[in-house]
C-alpha cells in the first residue's frame, strides 16, 4: 500500500520540513508561473508553428490553437483545485492512486518519469542540431555532455536555483515572443516595410483560411498539444512551493491567458503575414532554424543575422525544457521512492534538499543523447521523440479522471467547496471535455497509417507503444499488489481548517457549493 502522505499545515508546509528526507518549499510565484510558460513555449511554436499553418491553412490553424488551449486550460484548472488541496511533488501519481486506482498512480507516476527523462535526450539531441548551425564541425554529442552537465548542475544545487535558471530562460522566450508579435503588428500596419504586403488577403489563397479540411485540424490538433505540453509542470513544483494555497491558484490563472495569448497572437501575425502556400513553412523543423516564420518574418523587416537571432532563442528554449524535464523527472522519481512505488535509495534528499539519486537516475537516462555517437543526431532525434510522444497526452488524461473524481467524492463525503484553496470552475463539464478531446488526439495521432493500402506497422508501433506500455504496467501492478478501484466511500481528503470570507476574497477563490 502507499504510505501515507506528510501532515500539512495550512500553508502547505510539511511538517518536519527541516529533515533530510523532506524537500524545501523554496520555490515563490514568480517561479511558478515562469515555470508553466516556460514549459510550454518552445520549439512548437518558435518553430513547427509555420507547418502547422500550411497544413490547415490560417484559420484552421488558429481554430486549432484556440481549441487546444481551451482544453489545456479546463486541465490547469483541474490539476490547480487538486495540486493547492494536495501540495506534493508526485502529484500525477499521488493523485491517481488516491482517486482512481492504485495501480493507475503507479503507473502514471512512471509513465511520466520516463516521459520526461527521454524529453530531457530529445532536448540534448536538439541541442546538437542547434549547434550546427553555428559550429558544424564539432562533433554533437560534446554539446550534448556540456548541456547535460550543466541542466545536472543546476539541478543538484537546490529547487530555488532550478526555478532561478528556469525564470530567466523563460524570460527570454516571453520576449522573443512580444518582440516578434510587435513587429508583425508593425509591418501589418504599414510602420515597418519588408516582404510582401499581407493582411487579410493572404486568407483568401487557395483553400485559405481553412485548409485540408477535418483531417489537417485534427493533424494540427495533435502538434499544437505537443507544443502545449509543459504546463502541467505546475502541480509537479506545488511540492516545493511557498504558500502552495495562495500561489497556485494565482499561477493557474495567469498562465493560462498568457500561453494563449502568446500562441494565439503569434499564429494570427504568421498567418496574416506569409501565405500559407509559403513553401518555406513546409520544411520546418528544429534541423533548419533559418526558415522558422519568426526568422522569416524578422529577415523581411531587414533584421540582419534574424536566423543566428531564432538560433539563439531556439538554444534556449531547448535548455529550458531540458532543465524543466529534469526537475519533474527527479521529482516524480522521488515521489514514487517515498510512496514505496520505486527503490527507496530514490528517496534520499541531500542536504541542500535535492533527491539526488533520483536526480543521478534521470540523467543516465538522458545519457541516451550518446547515441548520436553511434548513429545520426537526426535519426537519434526522431527515435527519442517517438518513444516518449504518448506518454504526455497519458499524463493529461489522468488529470481530467482524477480531478472528476476527487470532486465527485469530496461532495459525497459531506465536505464544502468553500474548504478548498483554489475551485475549478465549469465542473463536470471541464474535465470531460478536456478528457474526451485528449482521447480524441491521443488515438489518432497516427491515425493516416491506418488508411493507406499498406499500414505502416513500424510507425504504429513507434506512435503508440506508450499505451500498451501503460496498460500493462497498471495491469502488472494490480496483479502483484492486488490493488482495486478506489470506491468514492473508501476515499480520503485532506481537510483544510475553515477559510474566511476575507481569506476566499484575497486568494480570488469561487467559492460554489455545488
Amino acid at each position: 500500500m502507499a504510505r501515507p502522505e506528510h501532515e500539512q499545515h495550512r500553508d502547505g508546509s510539511e511538517t518536519g520540513a527541516s529533515a533530510p528526507s523532506e524537500l524545501r518549499r523554496t520555490l515563490s510565484a514568480r517561479h511558478l508561473t515562469m515555470i508553466a510558460v516556460g514549459g510550454s513555449i518552445g520549439t512548437g511554436l518558435f518553430v513547427a508553428s509555420g507547418a502547422t499553418i500550411a497544413q490547415a491553412g490560417p484559420g484552421g490553424a488558429l481554430l486549432g490553437y484556440v481549441l487546444i488551449g481551451v482544453m489545456v486550460y479546463f486541465l490547469m484548472t483541474s490539476l490547480g483545485e487538486l495540486a493547492a488541496a494536495m501540495p506534493v511533488s508526485g502529484s500525477f501519481s499521488t493523485y491517481g492512486a488516491r482517486y482512481v486506482d492504485e495501480g493507475f498512480g503507479f503507473a502514471l507516476g512512471w509513465n511520466y518519469w520516463y516521459n520526461w527523462a527521454v524529453t530531457v535526450a530529445v532536448d540534448l539531441v536538439a541541442a546538437q542540431l542547434v549547434m550546427a548551425y553555428w559550429f558544424p564541425s564539432v562533433p554533437g554529442v560534446y554539446w550534448s555532455a556540456l548541456f547535460l552537465a550543466i541542466t545536472f548542475g543546476l539541478n543538484a544545487l537546490s529547487a530555488r536555483g532550478f526555478g532561478e535558471a528556469e525564470f530567466w530562460f523563460a524570460l527570454i522566450k516571453v520576449f522573443a515572443v512580444l518582440a516578434f508579435v510587435a513587429m508583425g503588428v508593425m509591418m501589418l500596419l504599414g510602420i515597418i516595410r519588408g516582404g510582401e504586403s499581407g493582411g487579410v488577403a493572404n486568407w483568401t489563397v487557395g483553400d485559405a483560411p481553412f485548409a485540408g479540411g477535418f483531417a489537417a485540424l485534427i493533424g494540427v490538433a495533435m502538434v499544437v498539444g505537443f507544443s502545449f505540453q509543459g504546463t502541467e509542470l505546475i502541480g509537479i513544483a506545488a511540492g516545493e512551493s511557498k504558500d502552495p494555497a495562495r500561489n497556485l491558484p494565482r499561477a493557474v490563472r495567469q498562465v493560462f491567458w498568457r500561453i494563449l495569448l502568446f500562441y494565439v497572437a503569434a499564429i494570427l501575425v504568421i498567418g496574416l503575414l506569409i501565405p500559407y502556400t509559403d513553401p518555406h513553412l513546409l520544411r520546418n523543423d528544429v534541423t533548419d532554424i533559418s526558415v522558422s516564420p519568426f526568422a522569416l518574418i524578422f529577415e523581411r523587416a531587414g533584421l540582419l543575422g534574424a536566423a543566428s537571432v531564432m538560433n539563439a532563442v531556439v538554444l534556449t528554449s531547448v535548455l529550458s525544457a531540458g532543465n524543466s524535464g529534469m526537475y519533474a523527472a527527479t521529482r516524480m522519481l522521488y515521489s514514487l521512492a517515498r510512496d514505496g512505488k520505486a527503490p527507496r535509495v530514490f528517496g534520499r534528499i541531500s542536504r541542500n534538499g535535492v533527491p539526488l539519486w533520483a536526480l543521478l537516475a534521470t540523467a543516465a537516462v538522458a545519457a541516451l543523447c550518446f547515441f548520436t555517437f553511434v548513429f545520426s543526431p537526426n535519426a537519434v532525434y526522431i527515435w527519442l521523440l517517438n518513444t516518449s510522444g504518448m506518454t504526455g497526452f497519458i499524463a493529461w488524461l489522468g488529470i481530467a479522471i482524477s480531478h472528476y473524481r476527487f470532486r465527485r467524492g469530496y461532495l459525497r463525503h459531506g465536505h464544502h467547496l468553500a474548504d478548498l484553496p483554489y475551485v475549478s470552475p465549469y465542473f463536470p463539464f471541464g474535465p470531460i471535455f478536456a478528457f474526451v478531446l485528449c482521447l480524441i488526439i491521443t488515438l489518432g495521432q497516427n491515425y493516416q497509417a491506418f488508411l493507406q493500402d499498406r499500414i505502416d506497422w513500424g510507425g504504429v508501433v513507434a506512435t503508440y507503444i506508450g499505451i500498451p506500455l501503460f496498460l500493462l504496467i497498471w495491469a502488472g501492478y494490480k496483479l502483484v499488489r492486488g490493488s482495486r478501484f478506489v470506491r468514492y466511500r473508501d476515499m480520503q481528503f485532506p481537510i483544510a481548517p475553515k477559510r474566511t470570507t476575507e481569506d476566499l476574497s484575497a486568494s480570488g477563490v469561487a467559492t460554489e457549493t455545488a
